[in-house]
């Protein structure tokens, strides 16, 4: 136990056999339960882990018998930890990319109830740019400032870490069976966790690389796919948050925003082709433009502005 609270990590596994039983054997002596999800593996994950558990008591095994992705995968921890009366569920991934030395930073805010959730923040640290690959680094960076929009947490960055912590609150109340399944499982779950109004907090937390871990992500394969995402995502939430479980009008400042500026492509389009054709511009054209463009990004503006507002509380002291 940490702090009288029991403590349960969940550990998502697909093809770890390099990296898994390091990750099992460094974890803090204070974690009550470790759950194990074998992720449809055809490597010697699942054996490696089952032969650990022998000698400690405290790890699980759950195997999925196809790939089911790593959100469905802590899906799976998450749902046990519930059931079991688990007062804080920690995500470590079975890569060894996760310093357990940083666990005890993401529990204190949850022990103290200063907030319901929290994550590692690897960007913060003056090691990031160093450690982290480049291309991971700014796209991670680019996928952060989606999500504050997406998501409503303004204050969180590094969004895509996975090192996170939640609390006995967040276990009986959120829907873990309608978890994204696959790499956007953080971003779709920030905006669960936004939705339910739950508190998050960054902690800043060692990035961990080169240590002979492999990434099967590949950014050109998933791009459209998480740009598609994020839509879905931000539509859910303004949905969900602002017309279902109440009502704000920062989505009519949203929709008259996005309206102006999709009329807006067809104009600009026009007077750029005009201007490079014969240099002529007409004035119409050209202030129906400018109030567009303008109106339009006010209107965004003025709607994340009261977004910000709308989130204050959700941020974790």
């Amino acid at each position: 136990m940490y702090r009288d609270k029991k403590i349960g990590v969940v550990v998502p596994a697909h093809n770890e056999e390099k990296l898994i039983a390091q990750t099992l054997r460094t974890l803090p002596a204070f974690v009550d339960r470790v759950i194990v999800v074998e992720d449809g593996s055809i490597d010697r994950t699942g054996e490696i882990v089952s032969d650990i558990s022998r000698n400690d008591p405290r790890i699980i095994l759950f195997s999925h018998e196809k790939n089911r992705g790593v959100g469905a995968a802590i899906a799976t921890g998450y749902i046990w930890c519930r059931d079991n009366d688990i007062d804080i569920a920690v995500v470590v991934a079975g890569d060894g990319q996760m310093n357990p030395a940083d666990m005890p930073a993401l529990l204190d805010p949850i022990v103290e109830d200063r907030a319901d959730y929290t994550k590692g923040n690897r960007l913060v640290t003056g090691e990031a740019w160093q450690k982290i690959p480049r291309v991971r680094y700014l796209g991670n960076s680019a996928l952060t400032m989606m999500t504050k929009i997406v998501s409503g947490y303004w204050h969180v960055t590094d969004s895509q870490c996975g090192y996170t912590a939640l609390n006995r609150h967040g276990l009986e109340r959120l829907p873990f069976k309608n978890v994204y399944p696959r790499y956007g499982m953080p971003n779709d779950f920030l905006v669960t966790l936004n939705v339910y109004n739950m508190r998050v907090m960054d902690v800043e937390v060692e990035p961990v690389y080169g240590i002979g871990e492999r990434s099967g992500f590949r950014s050109y394969q998933v791009v459209f796919s998480l740009l598609f995402l994020m839509i879905r995502l931000f539509v859910r939430r303004m949905f969900h948050k602002y017309i279902i479980r109440d009502f704000h009008p920062l989505i009519f400042f949203y929709a008259f925003g996005f309206t102006l500026l999709l009329f807006d492509v067809p104009l600009v389009s026009r007077m750029i082709y005009r201007w490079v054709l014969d240099a002529t511009i007409t004035p119409i054209n050209t202030l129906a433009t400018i109030f567009c463009t303008v109106i339009g990004i006010q209107s965004l503006f003025f709607a994340m502005l009261f977004d910000m507002e709308a989130n204050r509380e959700l941020k974790g002291k």
